[in-house]
């Protein structure tokens, strides 16, 4: 008797550690409710887990960025119609509203079938199993990574290059790829890398490395680059910005000279121009004149 239950208590502690191994058990997305979710890893495996609260961000909350956000908005609309579009690269400084810009296009054409679908680096290597649960589903999906990146020895971006190329984890036509990152290359980029160039018939062509580094981006068919405003660009937005919050609170914004320099010197805190900078600073000022009216 005393065998039987040392036996069953240990089957129950086997089962225990079986069951923390197992991937939990969900229900699938209702997509007709639930415009995005994120991929959560779980032990070996993982599951799609639906986002309940969305930014509610505008495309129209988005200044100073027109030519990017027209280069994005035509391409998701030509995906979300079926049309051939392309998988896309967002590449440049932080803080320059790329993935801001992606939930703002979720927000503007969910309710055409637009969904999106956050995975993360590390979780590239299941991207068959993401697949294989929206392969069938009557929505359009972009598959979101956010500030995306490779060190040297990494191999999960070969995965990635292999879904691009539509090679073993060929992405379903329901599926585009919609990457944002600091860097271009999505590899870093050193000073040696230009020693690797030669002449070839008397044109100057990269070499392994270089040609490595590239190929990545090169499956990416439409590149939107994101760049560090110029001063008077990051004024005018800030002057954009400070107009809308005051006006949101009813009170007149003063576009002065102080205002100018307070957000210059702003700027060269944070060390950067960009549309970030620009919005934290606006809350700023135009919360201080809020509090100084009492």
């Amino acid at each position: 008797m005393f065998k039987d239950e040392e036996l069953k208590a240990q089957l129950q502690r086997v089962l225990t550690a079986v069951e923390q191994l197992l991937p939990k058990a969900v229900e699938p997305i209702d997509w007709s409710l639930h415009w995005a979710a994120n991929w959560r890893r779980y032990s070996f495996a993982g599951y799609l887990e639906a986002i309940t609260e969305l930014d509610q961000v505008s495309l129209d909350d988005l200044l100073g960025i027109d030519k990017q956000k027209k280069a994005l908005e035509e391409n998701t609309r030509q995906f979300v119609n079926r049309f051939p579009s392309n998988n896309v690269l967002l590449w440049g400084t932080r803080g320059t509203g790329k993935s801001t810009l992606v939930r703002a296009l979720l927000n503007t054409y969910g309710d055409r079938g637009l969904r999106v679908i956050q995975v993360d680096k590390d979780d590239l290597v299941h991207l068959a199993e993401i697949f294989a649960a929206i392969r069938d589903e009557p929505y359009s999906f972009i598959i979101l990574c956010d500030d995306l990146s490779f060190e040297p020895g990494e191999t999960s971006y070969k995965v990635l290059k292999s879904a691009l190329d539509g090679a073993v984890y060929a992405a379903p036509e329901n599926v585009r790829f919609y990457v944002t990152s600091n860097r271009r290359y999505l590899l870093p980029e050193y000073e040696t890398d230009n020693l690797g160039f030669k002449m070839v018939n008397n044109e100057l062509h990269p070499g392994e490395g270089v040609e490595e580094k590239s190929s990545l981006a090169d499956r990416f068919g439409l590149w939107v680059a994101f760049h560090i405003f110029s001063q008077n660009q990051y004024i005018e937005l800030v002057h954009q910005l400070v107009s809308r919050f005051a006006k949101e609170h009813d009170i007149q914004p003063e576009l002065d000279e102080e205002l100018d320099e307070a957000a210059i010197k702003w700027s060269h805190d944070k060390s950067k121009r960009c549309g970030r900078t620009a919005l934290q600073f606006s809350r700023y000022w135009v919360g201080r004149q809020l509090l100084k009216r009492g």
